[in-house]
């Protein structure tokens, strides 16, 4: 297995985006507390310290070289790549490419393949930066060749695995459960993709109207199915034209 990275994490300190903010009259500068942590701050307030170098948002730093336009890349598939990690920064400060292939291919099966990557990046964080707060880690494996599990049941059956743990306060609060006993915290499976026929299992088997975004049954409790009467509302707005009404 060779690690092949696709993407570089736009940090302040990078060269190109340093000198940027730096001609905008921004600074760009890491505390003491924590000097792996490089930020962007205003020319005459230590504020509001931003450790990305592009970003949505953040209206203050606007002027002083923090933009949103992204960068565009292109690869062509070949046999020979067998999956992608797209990851939040909280995986990448503390594990490396090679470490995240490793840990992928070395999964016990895919679906858990993100949920060991966000558990060892826990682990890499309280064991690198005992001081600092966990930073929110997000991970989805994307399998090129697209096979699934077959032990999996249908509502799981996907051709990617996805977890996602928030920060260190997640790990410190364990669950409280019924009987008064607390449990380790887990990690929750991201289920984003659904097709029609795997809502109407997840959900009960019941069908459902995709034109007005109705459930056949009455009793619908709309669960996920809540966001396609969203959806469909939205489409369904009037649209305004600019031709000139008979007179």
């Amino acid at each position: 297995m060779v690690a092949i990275q696709l993407t570089v994490d736009l940090k302040p300190d990078l060269p190109r985006e340093a000198e940027r903010i730096k001609k905008c009259k921004g600074r760009v500068f890491a505390l003491e507390d924590e000097p792996e942590v490089p930020r962007v701050w205003l020319p005459y307030d230590d504020a509001p310290g931003l450790a990305m170098a592009r970003a949505f948002g953040d209206f203050c730093l606007k002027e002083y070289g923090v933009i949103s336009i992204p960068e565009f890349t292109h690869r062509l598939l070949t046999d020979k790549d067998q999956f992608i990690v797209l990851a939040s920064d909280g995986i990448w400060d503390v594990l490396s490419n090679e470490e995240v292939v490793e840990i992928v291919s070395s999964a016990p099966n895919r679906s858990s393949a993100a949920r060991v990557i966000v558990e060892s990046a826990a682990r890499e964080w309280k064991h690198k930066y005992p001081t600092s707060k966990m930073d929110d880690c997000a991970v989805l494996c994307l399998f090129l060749d697209g096979k699934i599990n077959s032990e999996e049941s249908d509502c799981d059956e996907q051709c990617y695995s996805s977890a996602t743990i928030q920060n260190n306060n997640d790990l410190s609060n364990p669950v409280e459960l019924d009987e008064g006993q607390k449990s380790e915290p887990s990690l929750r499976r991201n289920y984003t993709v659904r097709s029609s026929e795997e809502i109407e299992k997840c959900v009960g088997g019941e069908s459902v109207d995709v034109e007005d975004g109705t459930s056949t049954a009455e009793d619908q409790n709309w669960l996920a199915l809540e966001g396609v009467t969203r959806v469909n509302s939205l489409v369904q707005l009037p649209r305004f034209s600019e031709e000139k009404p008979n007179s």
